[in-house]
């Protein structure tokens, strides 16, 4: 079965860095290291969106992600550090995040009826 999250983050208000960190997200300077760990969570699609300063996140994760999990390997691999390390230059934590929390997971708030 498949799991949709929706997650936000805000980002530095300043259209150099913005532009940057979107060049960062091209499939010309996405790091491949980073791409692998997120396949290997159980993350089958990932798209992020933005709007001003702020991103919006959605992800389609198979029966074996759970956040715990990806969280600890993320932290076990220099490569996805150093990348969420180079990103925090570029991203703020929403007004309302917990204490070391960036991405905020949204809540579902409307369905289209089938």
């Amino acid at each position: 079965m498949v799991k949709r999250y929706c997650m936000a983050v805000d980002m530095q208000d300043d259209p150099a860095l913005i532009e940057e960190y979107k060049r960062y997200h091209t499939p010309e300077k996405s790091w491949p290291e980073v791409t692998e760990s997120i396949k290997q969570a159980g993350i089958l699609d990932m798209q992020i969106y933005d709007t001003g300063n702020r991103l919006f996140m959605i992800m389609d994760v198979d029966e074996n992600f759970f956040f715990e999990a990806k969280a600890s390997a993320d932290s076990a691999n220099p490569k996805v550090v150093e990348w969420e390390t180079l990103m925090r230059k570029y991203q703020l934590p929403l007004p309302w995040a917990k204490p070391g929390e960036k991405w905020v997971l949204m809540e579902e708030v409307y369905r289209l009826p089938q």
